[in-house]
């Protein structure tokens, strides 16, 4: 195999998530073949070629994955049949006799975990291990990058969250993490990496932290269950998404997401990024 021939898959790289991880690779001169399910979307980059081949779409991943020595799995997007899609991926990926797969997971995934989608996650994790497909899951916590988005128009947080707290962590941390996974990933094989920030938060911190950094005033509000449940009913959304939102916080409120590692330090070789730089660099991104 030359040098210019690719031997790593990205999917997700129209998203955040798998865009950071294939400009990295392409920074650092690595090719790749970029698995998408529109190619004039994906992000042009050096030694990157993109290839339609969505998650429910099983012909088209094997033959993108073909020849391919290891695949990054970004998760499907949110939808009630996700769990099909991955397996069929991975199936996939089976029978392309790739290499290694890398999976970007959830933090406590389980099968009872109390966020729901972490479910979704675990039983991913273990369709790959049915297959004996060789692997590293790396279980992000919550975004920190996606966290004023939780801020309602009144300048408030509302959620059912306590004041538990959670170990949220920044994309370009996770992206980094994955990257040095990729670049050597027999080293890696059969392991996973629970990646987190270098501080666990509570609602009421991170709104303290929103306010300074946006400068306007940000709050805290919890809610009770039912009221939480209450107060999206207007958006509409099935039950099973419904159930995810809610029990986002949930899972802060209980614990499940506020144990802090080093995996982060240990993949990359620098400290998880604070929150408060994370959400300044966003608003120093959407300035510019």
């Amino acid at each position: 195999m030359s040098s210019s021939t690719p031997s790593i898959a990205v999917t997700g790289a129209t998203g955040r998530l798998g865009g950071r991880i294939a400009r990295r690779l392409a920074a650092a001169g690595i090719p790749q073949r970029l698995l998408v399910r529109d190619p004039a979307r994906a992000p042009e980059l050096p030694a990157a070629t993109p290839v339609r081949a969505p998650y429910g779409d099983p012909d088209a991943v094997r033959e993108a994955l073909t020849g391919l020595g290891t695949v990054l799995m970004v998760s499907a997007s949110e939808t009630a049949d996700r769990i099909e899609q991955h397996r069929s991926f991975v199936d996939a990926a089976v029978q392309a006799g790739v290499d290694q797969l890398v999976y970007i997971s959830f933090y406590g995934a389980a099968p009872d975990a109390t966020f729901t989608l972490a479910r979704d996650h675990w039983a991913t994790e273990q369709h790959i291990r049915d297959r004996g497909l060789p692997f590293t899951f790396l279980r992000d916590n919550l975004y920190a990058d996606f966290l004023p988005a939780l801020v309602g128009d009144d300048g408030v947080i509302r959620g059912p969250a306590g004041d538990g707290r959670a170990a949220v962590v920044a994309q370009d941390d996770i992206a980094e993490a994955a990257v040095a996974v990729l670049r050597n990933p027999a080293a890696h094989a059969g392991r996973t990496y629970s990646l987190t920030g270098p501080a666990a938060v509570t609602l009421t911190e991170v709104a303290a932290a929103l306010t300074a950094v946006l400068g306007r005033p940000v709050s805290y509000l919890p809610e009770t269950i039912e009221q939480a449940y209450a107060s999206r009913a207007d958006y509409g959304a099935p039950d099973w998404q419904l159930d995810a939102w809610v029990s986002t916080y949930t899972a802060i409120a209980d614990g499940s997401l506020a144990q802090v590692t080093g995996h982060i330090e240990e993949l990359t070789g620098h400290p998880a990024t604070t929150l408060e730089r994370v959400l300044l660099s966003s608003r120093n991104t959407q300035n510019t």
